[in-house]
């Protein structure tokens, strides 16, 4: 057997390896001191009750489902992520000609704003960042608050993972 052959890709692929070593991390970027994050009940000012909570508890397990913040009690946080929901909106995408325009389309819109505070420094790293959110649905006229709620929380999912990107993106 010829080792020859075996050698040059070899080579090849070790060379690729220690390129990705000095490209890229998999480790966070956030310091291990600020590693634990609390989330207080978002505060709603849309017209879609109890989505203020429905917001917070995405956003916390979305903090989870990434890894690198642990869920901690205000008081025992070194960062906190308060929120605002500042405003929905739904609108019709399209009707169902067959249905006599009985069932529709509809998108559903959030618009948060969220704000990050290092509590180790007693400082705000992130002021009122403006969040857009929004969920495609379907709108039928004799269900439509289910349809609403549904679709609130699968926009409030969208809203979390944006604003979990940002802050373990955010450069600490």
């Amino acid at each position: 057997m010829n080792m020859t052959r075996f050698i040059l890709p070899a080579m090849l692929l070790a060379l690729a390896m220690a390129g990705c070593k000095t490209t890229y991390q998999w480790t966070s970027k956030v310091p291990q001191e600020l590693r634990t994050v609390s989330v207080p009940t978002f505060r709603n000012e849309s017209d879609i009750t109890e989505l203020g909570p429905v917001a917070t508890r995405q956003l916390l397990r979305e903090f989870q489902r990434e890894g690198t913040f642990k869920i901690r009690d205000v008081g025992d946080a070194a960062v906190e992520v308060q929120g605002v929901i500042v405003n929905t909106s739904a609108s019709r995408l399209a009707g169902d000609r067959m249905s006599n325009g009985r069932h529709f389309s509809s998108r559903l819109t959030i618009v948060a704003k969220v704000s990050v505070i290092d509590k180790r420094r007693g400082q705000v790293v992130v002021d009122n960042k403006k969040y857009t959110a929004y969920t495609v649905y379907d709108d039928t006229p004799s269900d439509t608050l289910t349809s609403r709620r549904d679709a609130s929380a699968r926009a409030a999912d969208d809203l979390a993972r944006q604003i979990v990107d940002d802050i373990v993106a955010y450069p600490w």
